[in-house]
């Protein structure tokens, strides 16, 4: 809505005060962000056309969101933005995003942003009459000049200081998300957190017509940032808490709780790395392609091993491995890879087998599952090894450490990644009990330590599941060589028994 002037000037058209100019749709088209991971959750984007509020206490990302929103807008979908500051002036804000590879300036240049630095004033006593026009002009002005389609507004709370009556305030609020509606652009308004509500100041989540929430929280001195999306009209959105990270390319928010467990089996046979050992499960042919395989044992027992020859198997076929490890660098597994004669720094070299090692405590849980999404979907590997599953146990409570251990395992499952799992037990008989809510998940699941034979310490394997397919009984022999692990003659206490292998048909039935 705007008038022409004589000379043909147009300046924007002000509402009354206390009306609002458009009532809100219940269903909205959808406006990208490009941010990775948010489009997902909001199923398309934030509703086109409409005010998104998002909320967070200082320094969880509400301004680099509404940053990012400008500048993918004007980059990746051709829609020009403005951006409005109540606090940082144009220059410091274009400084403090450089580093994440934002050029402000250069879209300024371009005529694809316009960047506005408003002072507020002092609170004034309320006489009834006071209202926003001034700011309805400014805005006006600065979207007309550049045809924007988005605007940011940072932070809202500044207004707060100009107004002595929130029902004035309220009225002025509404009024000013319903003029921006009707100019057609798509609005991100920042605001502090309230105690007990979405905002401080309790008022902006009502008129707004999409709520974001931005957290960071401290466990164990861990810091972890999440998001939550608190409120959408007119469209179904994830409602969980997800995990999200600000790196040297901006925000990236992982789905990690939206993946649903109808992903694809593939009856496709992948080697374990052992030759032996394929021969016990599967009629000879290894483990399905896609599925979860469990190894635990104690310490020294060759759970590391194994691994180290399972992706040694997938990059001689030509597989991209992923290797996270939690308890070793990657120098030191590559090291003790070769007293068995596995080289695993030819394919490092090769750019077949990436590392990605940290410890558990570095960061919180979902920080870690978040860094493992973004690693997948870099890298996308075939086959990926987790070593050992058993150190997060130390980090968090139990069902922290389980719940992790499940997201991780749904995500690579997801993708049809083989994986292997290693766990650390500290009783060679028992299965410890902080087991169960990994093996639950496992596919298959090998047990490796050590078996008393005549007065020597020998390794054995034993194999306590495979869903549906067959596999050995026997606990046999696990010898180390400069060719690689090897297995042997039965051992230990079912030595004596006849050798049995089931070799049924793979069955699509799950074995629990």
């Amino acid at each position: 809505m705007e008038n022409a002037k004589p000379n043909g000037r147009r300046i924007p058209t002000i509402p009354k005060a206390g009306h609002a100019l458009s009532s809100p749709s219940r269903t909205f088209a959808k406006c990208p962000t490009g941010i990775r991971g948010l489009d997902q959750i909001c199923y398309g984007g934030l509703p086109r056309g409409h005010s998104t509020l998002v909320c967070g206490a200082a320094g969880t990302g509400k301004t680099l969101l509404g940053v990012e929103f400008l500048v993918h807008g004007a980059v990746e979908y051709g829609e020009s933005g403005v951006f409005v500051s109540f606090e940082e002036r144009p220059a410091d804000l274009a400084a403090n995003v450089a580093s994440l590879g934002f050029d402000l300036t250069a879209l300024v240049r371009s005529k694809k942003l316009v960047i506005n630095h408003v002072v507020a004033e002092h609170k004034i006593p309320d006489s009834g009459e006071y209202n926003l026009d001034g700011l309805f002009i400014r805005l006006g002005a600065a979207i007309d000049s550049v045809r924007a389609k988005r605007v940011v507004l940072d932070t809202i709370d500044v207004l707060f200081e100009m107004f002595a009556d929130v029902g004035n305030l309220r009225s002025e609020l509404a009024r000013l998300f319903g003029w921006l509606a009707d100019k057609g652009v798509t609005t991100i308004v920042t605001g502090e957190r309230g105690d007990g509500t979405f905002s401080r100041h309790g008022i902006e989540e009502y008129v707004s017509d999409c709520v974001i929430l931005l957290d960071q929280r401290v466990t164990e001195q861990i810091a972890t940032r999440r998001l939550r999306i608190a409120k959408y009209r007119g469209s179904r959105h994830g409602g969980n808490e997800f995990p999200f990270l600000i790196e040297e390319s901006g925000l990236s928010i992982l789905p990690i709780t939206m993946i649903e467990l109808n992903y694809s089996a593939s009856t496709e046979f992948v080697s374990t790395g052992v030759a032996a050992v394929d021969d016990t499960v599967g009629g000879g042919k290894g483990v399905f392609r896609g599925s979860t395989m469990l190894v635990s044992g104690t310490a020294g027992s060759g759970k590391t091993s194994l691994a180290a020859q399972f992706v040694t198997s997938a990059c001689r076929r030509g597989e991209r491995s992923l290797y996270f490890a939690f308890d070793e660098s990657p120098s030191e597994i590559m090291r003790n890879a070769l007293s068995i004669g596995i080289d695993l720094a030819k394919w490092v070299k090769s750019h077949t087998l990436c590392f990605a090692a940290a410890r558990p405590a570095s960061t919180g849980f979902e920080a870690h599952i978040a860094k493992m999404h973004q690693l997948v979907d870099l890298f996308n590997p075939h086959v990926a090894v987790i070593d050992p599953v058993s150190a997060f146990e130390s980090g968090g409570t139990l069902i922290d450490a389980q719940s992790l251990l499940m997201r991780m395992i749904d995500l690579l499952k997801s993708r049809d990644i083989t994986t292997m799992l290693t766990y650390l037990t500290r009783d060679a008989e028992a299965h410890d009990l902080q087991i169960v809510g990994v093996s639950s998940v496992a596919d298959s699941w090998f047990k490796v330590g050590n078996v008393g034979q005549t007065g020597e310490s020998t390794k054995g394997l034993e194999i306590i599941k495979t869903r549906g397919m067959g596999h050995s009984s026997q606990i046999r022999e696990l010898r180390f060589t400069d060719q690689g692990l090897q297995l042997g003659d039965p051992v230990g206490r079912k030595a004596a028994s006849p050798p049995r292998c089931r070799t049924t048909k793979p069955s699509t039935r799950r074995q629990l």
